[in-house]
């Protein structure tokens, strides 16, 4: 893979939070408004438990929260037919009440977990800075453009197919390439929007097999050199559940081994459920991390 190396960048401004990631791995809590997600589908549900929850996840160390309310769950033989789409207006209902209330509630910066568009233009409006957008600008055309007219950031997530076909035949010529294509093209796009703050997520579980999910945390010092942060959601996928052979119910321990190396190999945020032990892990993995010259490699 012939990638030309950019320096990324030390500080990022998220609402009024400034994230320098020189210092440490931060931190987004998973905060899913579905009745249906791979992990805590129904949990929070409701408005009043989603905001409780939503504190919480901040009380224990979440340095941003992202809200979503349409569930990627793929289709397999872990989790069924997988996630079904929603209505703009389902997941709208869904969203914007718990958006809403944690904006005067709390500073922390709020990000939204969506695809569309319209969506997205209404959560800017109702507080969150940043979109999460799991199709890297791919299922809705003016999604770039919304968030760069809102003068918000992004996350770029990579994924092959949908959660419906995603874990069919997942395929690549070469993985690293692949994705670094499909980064290069999703950034041209945010770029002419007027983007200024774009996340990189490789997508770990999302059209990937077994192996490709690991090599992609060994390998993320190659998605470095694109130039922009590094984001990156380990916890409790099915590669855990793989290795370990057990259930999503019971891969803390997978997830947090899995999060200390994803740190140690240059991920600047990590989307997790489980906050608390996380940020106690990390903070151990930074101090190894910080005290070295280069990423730890093997």
């Amino acid at each position: 893979m012939n990638m030309a190396t950019m320096a990324r960048p030390t500080v990022f401004h998220l609402g009024s939070t400034a994230f320098d990631f020189s210092k440490r791995t931060y931190l987004m809590g998973i905060l899913n408004v579905t009745p249906d997600s791979f992990s805590d589908g129904g949990r929070y549900y409701d408005v009043d438990r989603a905001v409780e929850h939503g504190l919480e996840l901040i009380e224990q160390g979440a340095d941003i929260l992202d809200v979503g309310g349409e569930s990627s769950r793929p289709k397999g033989a872990t989790y069924g037919d997988g996630a079904q789409p929603v209505s703009i207006e389902e997941e709208l209902s869904r969203i914007i009440p718990v958006v809403s209330k944690l904006r005067t509630m709390t500073g922390v910066p709020i990000s939204v977990d969506t695809t569309k568009s319209s969506v997205a233009a209404e959560a800017l409006k109702a507080g969150a800075v940043m979109i999460n957008d799991i199709s890297g600008f791919h299922a809705d055309l003016a999604m770039a453009e919304t968030i760069g007219y809102a003068g918000a950031s992004a996350v770029i997530m990579h994924m092959q197919g949908t959660p419906q076909s995603m874990q069919d035949n997942p395929t690549y010529v070469d993985l690293f390439a692949d994705i670094a294509r499909y980064f290069e093209n999703a950034l041209a796009n945010g770029r002419a929007a007027g983007i200024s703050q774009i996340f990189l997520d490789p997508g770990i579980g999302f059209g990937k097999r077994q192996e490709q999910n690991l090599q992609l945390i060994k390998g993320l010092p190659k998605f470095g050199a694109l130039g922009y942060p590094i984001l990156l959601g380990p916890s409790r996928k099915s590669f855990i559940g793989n290795i370990l052979d057990l259930p999503v119910s019971d891969r803390l321990e997978g997830s947090l081994a899995a999060a200390v190396a994803c740190a140690l190999y240059g991920a600047d945020v990590l989307r997790v459920h489980d906050v608390k032990e996380t940020k106690r892990a990390l903070a151990v993995a930074d101090e190894i991390k910080n005290s070295l010259e280069e990423p730890w490699s093997k």
